[in-house]
């Protein structure tokens, strides 16, 4: 495989280093997340907002929910602990007393304080105290957490669940599509694209080559629709030499990484994304994904982005 790679120029180490492994996995996921496993890294609290960031919203509201929770549970207890007589006469009732703590608790910690429950004894309204400035410096911090979530500039790409090998302008390329999932228009978006080949050496060890795919188009000046990317497989390409089956039965990937102006945020975005060759499709084309109403406005299907059918 080599003598038939030694055409193509080897690009520099991306950063993902050259080791490898048989079956290695990708660096990078299909929705653009890091595939790498951290070990012995030192955890430290600049860390907490970019853990809360990046947290998914089901993760971030359970976490959230279950903190309001616990928090309630211990004061409860403390209130309890105290002598529930301190807020409000007890029910003799362990476990209604403890609940009369514990929602007094949530009166103090969110400051709403209905007044139907008050603390009177010195003990309680110390407690009472600190859990209120508890209160404001959790809420605070959440509300600082929801703004950042929602103000944080994101791309919103959609990428093609396959690759495809086929027929192209008298030769042969290797393609996929890509489009914006909102509404909004990409500005002078620009992509690049790396292969990375895994092969075997004479001593039974994996490396890693890594090759800089030449596009027909790697920026555009903007996109409302799709675009399907096109790396020609010419003589400058790592794939020249290779069959169609012998391209689809390469241990390699593409890591694709795209940046564009969003005028939703203002700002230029980056989303990354990565194919296995196993995704590929020989000898198939795209359907076409846009059409035309009877008053001549564009249609776009989102649905037929990865639609593939045969070539005639």
């Amino acid at each position: 495989m080599n003598l038939k790679l030694i055409m193509a120029k080897k690009a520099k180490d991306p950063g993902f280093g050259h080791h490898s492994a048989k079956n290695v996995k990708g660096i990078i996921n299909k929705d653009g997340s890091s595939n790498i496993i951290h070990i012995n890294r030192k955890f430290s609290i600049d860390d907490l907002y970019s853990f809360f960031i990046g947290l998914s919203w089901f993760q971030f509201f359970a976490i959230v929910i279950l903190s309001y929770t616990l928090l309630n549970i211990f004061f409860g207890a403390v209130y309890l602990s105290i002598g529930i007589e301190q807020i409000t006469p007890s029910t003799g009732n362990t476990f209604k007393d403890f609940l009369n703590g514990f929602f007094f608790s949530a009166q103090t910690l969110t400051t709403v304080g209905y007044g139907g429950i008050a603390p009177e004894g010195f003990t309680a309204n110390v407690i009472a105290a600190f859990e209120a400035l508890i209160g404001l410096i959790s809420f605070s911090f959440v509300t600082g957490l929801l703004y950042g979530r929602f103000s944080k500039p994101k791309a919103a790409i959609r990428f093609s669940d396959n690759l495809i090998v086929r027929d192209f302008n008298g030769g042969r390329a290797l393609m996929f599509r890509l489009m914006n999932s909102r509404k909004t228009i990409m500005l002078e978006p620009k992509v690049s694209v790396t292969l990375s080949l895994n092969e075997e050496d004479a001593h039974g060890k994996y490396q890693r080559s890594f090759f800089s795919l030449d596009l027909e188009r790697d920026k555009i000046m903007y996109l409302p629709t799709i675009w399907t990317v096109v790396h020609t497989i010419n003589e400058k390409s790592p794939l020249y030499h290779l069959t169609n089956e012998e391209i689809k039965n390469l241990d390699a990937g593409l890591y694709v990484l795209i940046q564009y102006h969003e005028e939703s945020f203002g700002q230029t975005v980056f989303q990354a994304t990565s194919y296995k060759f196993s995704q590929i499709k020989v000898n198939m084309k795209y359907t076409p994904s846009s059409s035309f109403d009877e008053e001549g406005y564009t249609i776009l299907d989102h649905e037929k982005l990865s639609d593939v059918e045969p070539m005639i």
